[in-house]
């Protein structure tokens, strides 16, 4: 189902181009290249093979023992936060620590949403990719096309979706030109100021991979120009809704927050303040569950959204420069191995709120880890409980975020 505002926007723009006929018409063909060089670096993770059909047996209460010890370990060290392990679409494991407002001593339930900071971008971007599986953009347009007002003119889609346009973080450079760093600001507001200081390119478009906020703020935008309606209603009607994902929702400073939502908290408890970006919304800005965000993990699986073929397509590596095995796709950040593993996350940081979203899609296994309380080292608690369910030694380090702003 297509939002109406759609079909508006399409008739225009076939009367302006005759390629956009052409799109309409054609049937989609993804490319996918194949993963960068391999240089023998360590293998961070393998398949996982699991066999616990029946929670009550000796073999599951040894993990779901093991996995309290580590967590016990982790609250010690300050971790606040819910957690989540799924498997073959089975919850494995799901604990709840600490609070959702300390001053309140709430503490955090299933229903607590926690703003997933940067793992929002996997919304974003299969919210652009389900508009173009439907022929209603195309990733390989301008973005110019979508919106008149851009003033980057060889940026693509794509290069919003897999970070290689260019475009500097609208974190760094706002403050240059507006004194006002604790008004919320909105999408709109953000693309006028990109339209009136054209902020300049940091290199040639699709020459190399950089993240940068900006891609996703401006892919907010443009596709609410494209269904003439708001990320939020959007997200709300065609993704949270039919995915049954109830306490998922698209933060607006305007209209605050439910009572189930979570406060977000430096590590020594004190509350962060509201700031400029805490409006903009497609880099950031969603909040939700670990039980909603294991709908969002099956979606995938089961094709509710995106095609067999669409999601194999945002699954493939963008950026080539550097040999290894880390890269990027259209949403993902991932690791891609010569021998056909592949495992596919987004992590997040924004104010006191981490997350991970750890996805091994050849076995189906998702690890969900969601925090309200500044906590660097939840980062590793994704290899740490792949080691603790796997049995497998592994490399510690794993990728972070560098979306925060203090």
């Amino acid at each position: 189902m297509i939002p109406r505002g759609m079909r508006k926007h399409i008739a225009k723009h076939i009367t302006i181009s005759i390629s956009l006929v052409f799109m309409a018409c054609c049937i989609y063909i993804p490319y996918t290249k194949a993963c960068p060089k391999y240089t023998g670096e360590p293998k961070k993770f393998g398949s996982v093979k699991l066999y616990f059909e029946d929670t009550t047996t000796v073999e599951y209460q040894l993990l779901r023992n093991k996995l309290d010890s580590f967590y016990r370990r982790q609250v010690a060290r300050g971790f606040n936060g819910s957690v989540l392990i799924g498997y073959q679409g089975q919850i494995l494991y799901e604990r709840y620590f600490g609070y959702a407002d300390k001053g309140l001593h709430k503490r955090l339930k299933p229903n607590s949403g926690v703003q997933l900071a940067s793992t929002t971008k996997t919304f974003t971007a299969t919210a652009i990719l389900y508009l173009h599986q439907h022929n209603y953009l195309n990733i390989d347009d301008p973005v110019s096309m979508y919106l008149p007002e851009f003033p980057y003119e060889k940026v693509t889609i794509k290069m919003l979706l897999n970070h290689r346009s260019g475009i500097p973080d609208y974190l760094k450079w706002y403050p240059r030109y507006r004194k006002d760093t604790h008004t919320p600001i909105y999408n709109e507001d953000l693309m006028e100021l990109f339209a009136r200081y054209r902020p300049g390119l940091e290199f040639t478009p699709d020459t190399r991979f950089k993240y940068s906020n900006s891609n996703y703020a401006i892919l907010g935008r443009l596709l609410e120009e494209v269904t003439e309606m708001t990320y939020r209603d959007f997200m709300q009607q065609y993704f949270f809704e039919p995915l049954g994902m109830f306490n998922t929702y698209v933060f607006d400073p305007a209209w605050g927050l439910p009572s189930s939502a979570t406060k977000s908290y430096r590590y020594n408890w004190s509350i962060y303040p509201m700031m400029f970006a805490d409006g903009v919304y497609g880099d950031k800005g969603i909040y939700s569950t670990v039980r909603d965000m294991y709908r969002w993990d099956q979606s995938f699986y089961t094709n509710e959204l995106l095609d067999s073929a669409t999601i194999e397509y945002a699954y493939g590596p963008c950026s080539f420069e550097r040999p290894g095995v880390k890269n990027y796709g259209l949403g993902w950040r991932m690791y891609c191995y010569p021998d056909g593993d592949k495992v596919v996350f987004h992590n997040g940081w924004w104010h006191g709120n981490n997350t991970v979203f750890l996805r091994f899609i050849n076995d189906n296994f998702t690890i969900i880890v969601l925090g309200n309380k500044y906590n660097k080292s939840i980062y590793q608690q994704g290899p740490a409980i792949y080691q603790i369910v796997t049995n497998s030694p592994m490399s510690a380090d794993f990728e972070e975020d560098g979306n925060g702003y203090e």
